[in-house]
């Protein structure tokens, strides 16, 4: 069963996240399904510009839980292998060639908000929820910190990644990482008219425009994030902030609510 639904028409092809049933949660095997419908339209010469999509009331509201679950019972080494193959998935959407525009309405949270930074053009409904709530869980978003870094800047992701608080379409405009917010009702306009303009530049240019934004911003890219987000998993915080939001209760570290 795809993760993935695909529609093409003419140079433009739309990609939807397609688990409505669990808000578009992203695991290994969506993003290497995600990875590889990329990878096929970078050989097509016809393809000029891909929209991505969530199907249901969410763009993607982050971590599939299963795979949180799983995650847990995992050695440091296999966390690691799990963190690699994901980083390389996102890899892959960030290095696409062709133009990438987000379309993005519900919740947008974790890795849902990292698959944002990684497009081109993201337009949002105003009614989208942005979130970077990996320390909630005692864990850090190393996956995504280089496309979120580059979107927002390090001012803006030191006090996200250490508050994980949520913030609205409005703010994410602010902080670059949108860069239109429309009524719901008015998003498919918004994106057909980014489309629109995407098709009016040399795809050769899109693609070179794209390489050098990406060399000129390679001292975001760090070698060992992989790495990082195994060692979090595998910690002891780690551990118990997974624990506690598989089990809905509070972690260990948390205010007590009678102090």
């Amino acid at each position: 069963m795809s993760d993935v639904a695909v529609s093409r028409e003419g140079p433009v092809l739309t990609l939807i996240l397609d688990r409505p049933e669990r808000r578009n949660a992203l695991g290994p095997a969506l993003m290497s399904e995600l990875a590889d419908r990329i990878a096929e339209a970078e050989v097509d010469r016809d393809v000029r510009v891909l929209v991505l999509a969530g199907a249901g009331p969410a763009f993607s509201a982050g971590a599939d839980i299963g795979w949180m679950r799983a995650s847990r019972d995992l050695t440091r080494e296999e966390n690691l292998e799990d963190a690699v193959a994901l980083r390389d998935a996102f890899e892959r959407v960030d290095a696409c060639s062709k133009a990438l525009i987000a379309r993005v309405h519900g919740a947008a949270i974790g890795g849902g908000a990292g698959l944002v930074a990684c497009a081109d053009v993201a337009v949002a409904s105003d009614g989208a929820r942005f979130a970077f709530a990996e320390a909630r869980l005692g864990l850090i978003p190393a996956t995504i910190a280089p496309y979120v870094l580059r979107a927002i800047g390090p001012g803006h992701a030191r006090a996200l990644f250490t508050s994980a608080r949520s913030f609205g379409a409005d703010d994410a405009l602010r902080m670059g990482l949108v860069h239109r917010v429309v009524a719901e009702a008015a998003l498919d306009e918004a994106v057909n008219e980014a489309v629109e303009a995407c098709l009016l530049c040399g795809p050769r240019a899109v693609a070179e425009a794209k390489r050098l934004i990406r060399d000129a911003t390679a001292a975001f890219e760090l070698p060992d994030l992989s790495e990082r987000i195994a060692d979090a998993r595998s910690s002891e915080e780690g551990q118990e902030g997974l624990s506690a939001f598989l089990e809905k209760r509070a972690p260990a570290w948390a205010p007590s609510s009678d102090s």
